[in-house]
Formats: C-alpha cells, sequence, structure tokens
C-alpha cells in the first residue's frame, strides 16, 4: 500500500510517500481502505518531535480517516461499512490503517468525508473545550483564538448556538476575519503584531468591553497564553489545547489564580478515548448540528496524498482556514473531474 512514512524528524520534507505492508487488525481492531484522511496542526509536532508523547521512528502520521471497512471482526461493523474513526498512534496518511473498534463510527451518506473529519478532531475537541473544560454558561463573554482554524471555526458557532453573549475571535488577514463574523463572531481582532504579554492583555480586556473575558481557549503558547491568562475577569476560565509556536509560557503562579479565582485547565483529545462514550456523545450531538443547520463545518483545501508535505507547509504557515483534507483514494479527484465536465456540459 502507499502511505506517507517519516523516517527523520523535521519540517515538511521528511513526509515521504512509500509502498509499506498493509497493516494486519488484532483483537477489537479494524482494517479500513482510507478514503480520506484528515491533516492537523498536530501532526506538524509528530513530523518534528515536538508532540506531547515523543514519537518512534519510523512512523505514519493522521489520526483521523473516513473509508469502508475491509478487515477484522469488531461486531456491528461487516465489511464495506462506511466509517469515521480515528487511530491510536497514527497511521491514517496511508491507503490502509487500522483503528480500535471503541473508536469507530458509521457514517451516512449525509455527510462528506470532509464534513465528517471536520467533526472528528477539530469538533470534539471544541465541544469538549466549551462543555467540560471551561464550562461554558449563557452570556459569558468568550475568547477564541486562531478562529480561522479547524478548532476555532467549529468553537465559535458552537459558542454562539450555546449562547454566549459576546464572541471575540483572533484571526489574521481580512478574509479569515470576514470568515469568522460569518461564523458569529461579534468581533475579530488581530494580534499577530503583539510581542508581549502586556499587548495581548490589553487588546483582549478592550475588546471584551474592558472587564476581559469569562471564556479563552488558547492553542497558541508564549506571550499569548501569558497575556490571555492575564486578561481574565475574576471568575474566570483558560482552556489550554495547543502550543503552536512551540514557545511554552512564563511558570504560573498559584497564589495568581486564587486571589482572581480563575481557572486554568489543559485538554488533549486522546484522553478522552480512555473513557467510553465521551468521543460518541460528542460527535452525535455534532452530527445532529450539522443536520439541522446550525453547525457548518469550514473545509479548506483538499491534497492528494502524495502533497502532504504542501498541506504541512500550508498549515505551517498559516495560509489556511477550517478542515485540511488528504484525499488518498484519489476518489476526490476524480468527483472534482466529474464536477468540472458537468458544469462545461451545461
Amino acid at each position: 500500500m502507499r502511505a506517507v512514512q517519516i523516517s527523520e524528524f523535521g519540517g515538511p520534507e521528511v513526509l515521504r510517500v512509500t509502498d509499506l505492508e498493509d497493516p494486519a487488525p488484532g483483537a477489537g481492531e479494524l482494517l479500513v481502505e482510507v478514503d480520506s484522511a484528515g491533516v492537523n496542526y498536530a501532526d506538524t509536532h509528530q513530523a518534528e518531535d515536538s508532540y506531547l508523547v515523543r514519537q518512534s521512528l519510523p512512523f505514519v502520521p493522521g489520526s483521523e480517516v473516513v473509508g469502508r471497512v475491509v478487515g477484522g471482526d469488531v461486531p456491528d461493523f461487516p465489511l464495506g461499512t462506511r466509517v469515521l474513526a480515528m487511530t491510536t498512534g497514527g497511521g491514517g496518511y496511508a491507503e490502509r490503517t487500522v483503528v480500535p473498534g471503541t473508536s469507530v463510527f458509521r457514517l451516512k451518506d449525509d455527510l462528506t468525508d470532509a464534513q465528517a473529519l471536520a467533526l472528528m478532531v477539530h469538533g470534539t475537541t471544541a465541544w469538549h473545550l466549551l462543555r467540560r473544560s471551561a464550562e461554558l454558561r449563557p452570556g459569558d463573554t468568550v475568547v477564541v483564538h486562531s478562529a480561522a482554524g479547524g478548532v476555532g471555526t467549529m468553537a465559535v458557532q458552537l459558542a454562539r448556538a450555546w449562547g454566549a453573549g459576546r464572541i471575540v475571535a483572533t484571526a489574521s488577514g481580512g478574509t479569515k476575519s470576514e470568515l469568522v463574523r460569518s461564523l458569529g463572531a461579534d468581533e475579530v481582532i488581530d494580534i499577530s503584531g503583539t510581542t508581549t504579554a502586556d499587548e495581548v492583555k490589553t487588546v483582549l480586556r478592550d475588546a471584551c468591553g474592558g472587564a476581559g473575558p469569562d471564556v479563552v481557549l488558547e492553542m497558541t503558547g508564549g506571550h499569548v497564553f501569558d497575556g490571555s491568562l492575564a486578561a481574565l475577569r475574576p471568575l474566570g476560565r483558560l482552556a489550554v489545547f495547543g502550543m503552536a509556536s512551540n514557545v511554552a509560557p512564563q511558570p504560573v503562579q498559584v497564589q495568581r489564580l486564587m486571589k482572581r479565582s480563575i481557572t486554568l485547565t489543559g485538554f488533549w483529545l486522546p484522553r478522552v478515548l480512555s473513557e467510553p462514550g465521551l468521543l460518541a456523545a460528542a460527535l452525535e450531538e455534532l452530527r445532529s448540528m450539522v443536520r439541522a443547520g446550525v453547525l457548518k463545518p469550514v473545509i479548506g483545501e483538499t491534497y492528494p496524498l502524495a502533497e502532504a508535505a504542501r498541506a504541512h507547509e500550508d498549515i505551517r504557515s498559516r495560509r489556511t482556514v477550517g478542515k485540511l483534507v488528504l484525499d488518498v483514494s484519489g476518489k476526490g479527484v476524480v468527483q472534482a473531474v466529474a464536477q468540472a465536465k458537468e458544469k462545461n456540459a451545461d
């Protein structure tokens, strides 16, 4: 099978397409023939070995796939079943991958591959950040950092649907700002030019009416984390789910948390897999919201499997919005060509 394998740590250049043996499912696992795979910012951290969990070489990246069951003996998933699944330890950037039966979900034809992938890692992360980590309450003022990204586009829409009083989003560039506003943000600010925590604190508090936000969803790290924590109003909650800058924030003084009664919480989606039902509950509500038209997954670019390195280049350079997808099977290309011919015929 064709797969993107990483044999040395580094940037996008270390992603190389190669031929590998098909993986074999074990007890409680399924073999999935992959149609599409999701690309996440965390994948770039894995490539350079700066992720939360250290990587062992060589490995195939990719944590989420859409495809068909072609092997394994997990009940309720006969051969040919279309599924959305999370992998364990990577393997998604390949024509076939093994997934645990506990993180596989039947997929109807009412969702495209890209829409389904947008709900898996990005959607369920946003769901848990707001529902469980930050405990969003009606009327809360919410700051969503990197709001044009995969998690951000989901979080803005969910915060709006769940009664946030004011949503302040950070995004760079006019196109991204327009997108985030269309999703429900009340104000969009660009903090890319800030260099200190005090600057971030001032900008966020001003955007939130002076008092500061009740909730901040943060994934940048460094001075953005420091400023966001300082900007919280008393009893506010900061939920951190990434450190895209790879710059560690300043040590947090417990006394500061106590004095202002603020909450600092972290979230990492793989932990959800250890508690049966948590992933399923989030995914089911998200799918219902999509069917009802309340939630609209934002889909960015789709890349051929052979161009996985370009996908990493684009996401690292902040040129992307929403969900990025690898078209592993080539069906997406075939569909695009067919649609183009149909359009030209009209």
